[in-house]
């Protein structure tokens, strides 16, 4: 017994603790040790995770973007890192190619919620290419475009919502 006090004692294991900066609340001090990275909860290995999730057919910035960015060919679509990336493409046959990336940064539909990249790549043989990013209007322009559809998706979603409240009021009755 001795051997195991003094192995942890010099170890470092054993962490002097102040019980004046510690909660006394079991629950609220194990909720500050998940929140320091210092312990895991026994009731979450194996079992269902629970949250909240936003799905990519509720988002109207998610939605708007898709719909703006039909005509391209898509290379990364992913909800949950964010991001949407089209393959490149060109109008008609030349030796320019442009590929789109938007970022989302937050779900709110505002100015700063993404930022949209777009590279060119031109090619002189096969193999040969340069690419670049471009950095002009067509950027804002893109980006404003899909804030407005964004923006009507959600005015609309707000409406169709409203409506189908009101079907389950009945008139003279608040509930």
């Amino acid at each position: 017994m001795m051997t195991f006090l003094l192995f942890t004692n010099s170890c470092g294991i054993y962490k002097y603790s102040d019980a004046r900066k510690n909660p006394v609340n079991a629950t609220e001090r194990v909720k500050k040790n998940i929140e320091e990275g210092r312990g895991f909860r026994l009731g979450s290995l194996g079992g269902k995770k629970g949250g909240d999730f936003m799905f990519a057919s509720s988002n109207p910035m998610w939605r708007a973007t898709m719909l703006k960015l039909s005509f391209a060919p898509l290379g990364v679509v992913d909800y949950g890192g964010g991001i949407i990336i089209t393959d490149w493409f060109s109008e008609e046959e030349s030796n320019e190619e442009l590929k789109i990336a938007v970022r989302f940064l937050t779900n709110e539909i505002r100015s700063d919620a993404i930022k949209v990249i777009i590279h060119k790549r031109k090619c002189l043989e096969f193999n040969n290419c340069k690419i670049s990013s471009i950095e002009n209007e067509t950027n804002q322009k893109i980006k404003f475009s899909i804030l407005k559809q964004a923006a009507e998706l959600q005015k609309q979603d707000l409406a169709k919502t409203k409506e189908e409240n009101s079907e389950y009021k009945i008139p003279g009755k608040n509930f």
